[in-house]
This record gives structure tokens, sequence and C-alpha cells, in this order.
């Protein structure tokens, strides 16, 4: 069963996805599948290790269920000065 999900991507996952959001319709059930998944098509280099997740503005697990409608934020490590 499909669902759609909007993604939000940060940092150097923006830029690699040339987009800062995109609406995606998948058959993934978790937050890791989908990580994966996107990590194909963007090409971007860093693994799910390196980075985190959020889901409807909340931290969550990346064995997390998505349901439809829901904001999915991969969030990488940034630095400041």
């Amino acid at each position: 069963m499909s669902i759609r999900v909007e993604v939000l991507y940060f940092a150097s996952l923006r830029d690699a996805a040339r987009r800062e959001s995109e609406v995606v319709e998948t058959d993934v059930v978790d937050a890791a599948a989908l990580h994966d998944a996107l990590r194909a098509r963007h090409g971007w280099a860093l693994p799910r290790e390196r980075l985190r997740v959020a889901i409807d503005g909340a931290f969550a697990r990346w064995d997390a269920p998505l349901r439809e409608g829901a904001m999915i934020a991969f969030i990488p490590p940034v630095s400041g000065g």
C-alpha cells in the first residue's frame, strides 16, 4: 500500500537533492527504508548513522513507522562558528 509523505532536506542533503522538500509516494514502511530509497535516488553520501530523522516535528527512531501525510526531515550534522 502506497503512502504520500513530505520530505524536508537540510544542508548537504538539500544540495544533493537540489530541493528543500518534496512529496514522495512510497511503499516503504519506516524512516530507515525511506532514507535508503532517497539516498539511492539523490546520491547523497551520508549514511543513516550520520543523520537524525524527525517525523512531524519530533526526533524519531529509524524504525519508526511512516503514515500517510507525515512530514519527514533528514537532518545532517552541521557545523557553525
